[in-house]
């Protein structure tokens, strides 16, 4: 699979929330960055089992429905893709409606992702959970740093 291929299949596995066929994509020692981090929150989570830990609980934080609007970009380096995305769905804890606005940069070698970056605003989902500190709840508790 190419770099974009990956990441079209990795948010197609997002909305039928298969979280370890998600984590699963990851080389063994592949790193998932968070650059805009929130305070308190994780800005690095590394390996395929930290991974799968981090990503275990997440549809029952922010139930993905429907990827509203999905542009990959192939760069000019075969193994990385960017992607610019629009999701739709529901906060389970509070049945609130959500869309929130992600631009990720994906690293691909030998068909697993190396190293994803995921640029999203703690401020928007801050906004969508209640708060920071629900952010902060509902995402550093099994995040390893």
């Amino acid at each position: 699979m190419t770099a974009a291929e990956l990441v079209r299949h990795a948010l197609k596995l997002l909305v039928v929330k298969d979280m370890a066929a998600f984590a699963g994509l990851w080389a063994e020692d592949g790193v998932i960055e968070f650059p805009f981090a929130a305070p308190g929150y994780p800005s690095r989570v590394e390996g395929r089992p930290a991974i799968q830990e981090y990503m275990r609980d997440y549809p029952d934080i922010l139930d993905v429905r429907q990827i509203v609007q999905e542009t990959v970009h192939q760069s000019v380096d075969p193994e990385v893709a960017i992607v610019e995305f629009e999701v739709a769905g529901v906060v389970p804890r509070t049945g609130k409606s959500y869309r929130m606005r992600y631009v990720a940069v994906a690293t691909v070698r030998g068909g697993e992702i190396q190293l994803y970056r995921d640029y999203w605003s703690p401020l928007a989902a801050a906004d969508v959970l209640g708060g920071l500190e629900m952010v902060n709840q509902a995402f550093a508790g099994g995040a390893h740093e």
